[in-house]
């Protein structure tokens, strides 16, 4: 009697190799062209790949606590702002507490920048390394797959003059769809490959303006205090004027 194991196995295994000849067939048709689509597609897999899990180890997609302990330092309580940021492994948190640590140490606020910029700026190369050539093959892709249609075309024709007179319209139209093929094995690998490199992007480019937006608040936080203060001791135009009418004359 057949476990639901085995008849599971046995379904797989069919499965497994009616793809596998399907992709012969696919190589086959297309020739080196698609070759090269599905030796790009595959390394642009394994750089989205590792390119996630960078980013999950760096935790770049929460930048909620690094804002919270922000809050928490602008309102006066450095201390326990950098106990909120202990532990934190997104970049945003570590350059603010370096920022932060500075500032209470009582360093020059140059160095400190300097050095805050030098740490930005280095985690900011590494989670960008990759995005390039995602780039290459995103832009590549279609045009290899272009190339591979017209070689295709050209042979179709070429295969059409040599028949002469005795055309046969299956030998020009099996010459074309499989001229196309390439093309449409291109676009495949290509639009997938622009998506993430837009998103990969985007979360770069968040993580950087949120760096700077919190650092830079942290040096220039004596700067908002003397606004608050003047806006404070400023009198307000309704009190003013009822200074002015108790000045007038009778």
């Amino acid at each position: 009697m057949e476990t639901p194991s085995t008849v599971a196995a046995t379904t797989v295994q069919p499965a497994a190799e009616g793809t596998l000849a399907q992709l012969a067939a696919l190589l086959d048709i297309g020739g080196p062209v698609v070759s090269i689509l599905m030796l790009m597609s595959l390394a642009a897999v394994t750089i989205v790949i590792v390119k996630l899990l960078q980013f999950a180890r760096l935790r770049i997609n929460r930048m909620q606590p690094a804002e919270a302990a922000f809050v928490t330092y602008r309102s006066g309580d450095a201390q326990q702002a950098l106990r909120d940021l202990r532990g934190l492994s997104n970049p945003a948190a570590v350059a603010l507490a370096m920022a932060i640590s500075g500032r209470q140490a009582g360093s020059e606020e140059t160095r400190v920048r300097e050095e805050v910029v030098r740490y930005g700026n280095h985690v900011l190369y590494h989670l960008r390394q990759g995005l390039r050539p995602l780039e290459v093959i995103g832009t590549l892709a279609p045009l290899l797959g272009l190339l591979g249609t017209v070689l295709g075309m050209i042979e179709a024709f070429q295969q059409l003059e040599a028949a002469g007179n005795q055309v046969n319209p299956a030998v020009l139209s099996g010459g074309i769809w499989e001229a196309l093929l390439t093309t449409a094995v291109g676009l495949v690998v290509a639009i997938p490959v622009v998506a993430f490199l837009n998103w990969l992007e985007r979360r770069v480019d968040h993580l950087a303006h949120t760096m700077n937006n919190l650092v830079t608040g942290v040096f220039t936080e004596a700067l908002q205090a003397h606004n608050r203060t003047e806006a404070d001791t400023r009198p307000n135009s309704s009190d003013q004027d009822d200074a002015d009418t108790r000045l007038q004359p009778a």
